[in-house]
């Protein structure tokens, strides 16, 4: 067998699309989109999209299917970004494929997918990968590996001034207020009642104070010296991998 060597001269101006390299498929995708196609994914998305587009002329945006699509490929690809998202899609005939996307089709850029993510709330994104990975937990398809807990810490002064009592939903301020007029302190100001809520022997319970903007959040303490509190709110998570048969 002679050495090969690769070309440098100029490529040819044009390409018979039956000439082009075919990709076999990847083994995963494949069979997602053949779930995907069993549970008329397409027609879900697109209903489920229409309320956020414009009804009448114009030129048709990337279907909701596409986008989708790419997204699934970030997750499961643990593409943290769009752009990693829309590059991996352009340089794989096989993700191509999975999108629906014929040889001379262009995948949709960053841009795009940012555009798309813009238009469509939370709620959307939320139900459509409910709608996937349930099915696909059911088909066997996905895997849980391990439970992950997430905790978001949120600044310790930020959150006293947030927190209001559960029995009469006074604010942390009010109630501040009227511990100093069961002493008979009137009229303080704000600087009397920094220095008042200072000196006092602090007891915060979660059976007496909640956060009004995150039912979910828990006061803690913190293990230091600082009297600092802070809400904290915990959520567990499934891991799913993707399993390749």
């Amino acid at each position: 067998m002679a050495l090969g060597k690769r070309k440098r001269e100029q490529q040819d101006l044009w390409v018979a699309t039956c000439d082009l390299p075919k990709s076999p498929g990847h083994p995963f995708y494949a069979k997602l989109n053949r779930l995907l196609d069993e549970a008329e994914f397409d027609a879900f998305v697109e209903n489920l999209c229409k309320p956020y587009y414009k009804d009448g002329p114009g030129r048709p945006g990337i279907p909701p299917g596409i986008y989708f699509r790419m997204l699934f490929i970030g997750f499961f690809e643990g593409l943290d970004s769009q752009r990693a998202i829309a590059w991996r899609c352009s340089d794989s005939r096989s993700l191509q494929s999975f999108l629906g996307l014929s040889i001379t089709q262009p995948t949709p850029d960053h841009s795009t997918l940012t555009v798309i993510r813009q238009r469509l709330p939370l709620d959307v994104h939320e139900a459509v990968f409910t709608f996937v990975l349930s099915i696909a937990h059911v088909k066997k398809l996905l895997k849980g590996k391990s439970v992950a807990v997430d905790s978001t810490f949120i600044e310790a002064d930020a959150a006293m001034r947030s927190i209001v009592r559960r029995d009469t939903g006074d604010s942390w301020k009010a109630y501040i207020r009227k511990l100093m007029a069961e002493e008979g302190i009137e009229d303080p100001t704000d600087e009397d009642i920094r220095k008042f809520d200072k000196k006092r022997k602090k007891t915060v319970s979660n059976k007496e104070w909640k956060s009004p903007i995150d039912p979910d959040a828990r006061i803690m303490k913190m293990k230091d010296s600082r009297t600092h509190t802070w809400l904290t709110r915990r959520s567990m998570r499934l891991i799913l991998t993707p399993t390749l048969c």
